[in-house]
């Protein structure tokens, strides 16, 4: 992303700032993570060598880096004081400096940086105060920005190309599941996604959500379940269509119809200060009036950005209110174990009016050979 105009970025870095003093925190030190990338816009590579990000409270960042991987960074030096260092240096002593707190000082902690290295800290670093630092991040990267939707939106839109023209692109039956996800991939590369990724359920494999796919045969009567995605400028696409090879009976038809209602009680059910649950609770309702409810097996959904899975999660239990900005995925289904597996997912905004569909591929049940 060492594109983008540094002001977004900036303009990041002053948010966190203010949030560190509303909070009373020194400083917030991050590792190579999706945060690291929100904040300076490099996420970093994560590696036995030490790579932190520290955003002291008041004052200029500063991100510690092997020497070997300084040249890396370079796109961030307007937003940080690069503090490189030797394999021969020790880089907790590097980095202590550079935090440089005082007795009692409260210092937060990304939750992606190795325990060894956090543990290495903390010994080097004596009287200070050690808090989550992913908490006090969340509210800032969960409402996204006009740059995160412009990014999010348009990787929504060639994801929904590309299921548009492999859907007819010819018949999957006698590939493996991971050819066929290949094709979709290959496809979604084509119209312009980065890094392409996703998994394949087909026959009674579709009944298991995460299923990665394998080298098992598609072959007549099999349902089939994509669920996959890409980057544009770092954001993220996630969507999940479903086909069938040849006319499905009827119970597939009941289970299709029951989950495509549920995606849409959950759309509907969009709008702000709406408690999280409540969009849960929207799609299990339906799922569960049709009989299927102990075969919905997951949450409804979980928020989108720089992360396929991060705040917020619509989970029952989670009472935070829905906010213009969130981005989140509504993603009903229902799994019949060792049979076949339905999930339709689509991204949604929510919006002052209410939600905002990013993915708009049909939803239509698909009949393929």
């Amino acid at each position: 992303m060492s594109h983008i105009d540094p002001s977004i970025f900036t303009n990041r870095i002053t948010r966190t700032q203010d949030v560190l003093k509303e909070n009373g925190v020194g400083a917030l030190l991050v590792g190579p993570s999706a945060d690291m990338a929100w904040l300076i816009g490099i996420e970093g590579h994560l590696s036995e060598r030490l790579t932190l990000l520290v955003v002291p409270a008041e004052g200029e960042p500063s991100l510690i880096v092997p020497a070997l991987e300084a040249p890396l960074v370079s796109a961030a030096s307007s937003l940080v004081e690069t503090l490189p260092w030797s394999d021969h240096d020790d880089p907790t002593t590097v980095a202590s400096k550079a935090i440089n707190p005082r007795e009692g000082t409260t210092l937060a902690v990304g939750n992606q940086l190795w325990s060894a290295f956090l543990l290495r800290l903390q010994a080097r670093i004596q009287g200070a105060r050690w808090v989550e630092g992913t908490p006090l991040l969340r509210d800032l990267r969960m409402i996204k920005d006009a740059f995160e939707i412009e990014a999010l939106s348009e990787a929504a839109r060639l994801t929904d190309e590309a299921w548009e023209e492999f859907i007819t692109s010819g018949p999957i039956a006698g590939l493996t599941e991971l050819q066929a996800l290949q094709r979709l991939l290959d496809i979604s590369a084509a119209k312009g996604l980065s890094n392409p990724n996703g998994i394949i359920g087909s026959g009674p494999n579709s009944a298991s959500p995460h299923h990665g796919g394998n080298d098992r045969i598609i072959q007549q009567g099999d349902a089939i379940v994509f669920d996959w995605g890409g980057k544009v400028n770092g954001y993220l696409s996630d969507v999940t269509r479903c086909a069938h090879i040849g006319e499905p009976g009827e119970e597939y038809r009941t289970v299709y119809d029951a989950v495509l209602r549920a995606n849409q009680a959950a759309f509907d059910a969009v709008r702000p200060g709406v408690p999280l649950q409540e969009i849960d609770r929207a799609a299990r309702s339906v799922i569960t009036e049709a009989g299927y409810g102990p075969y919905f097996l997951h949450r409804v959904g979980h928020g989108l950005g720089l992360e396929v899975h991060e705040e917020p999660y619509l989970v029952e239990g989670n009472e935070l209110p829905l906010a213009a900005g969130m981005t989140f995925s509504d993603e009903p289904g229902i799994y019949l174990e060792g049979r076949f597996g339905v999930r339709i997912e689509d991204t949604v905004l929510c919006t002052e009016d209410g939600g905002k569909r990013l993915n708009n591929a049909t939803r239509d049940l698909i009949v393929l050979e």
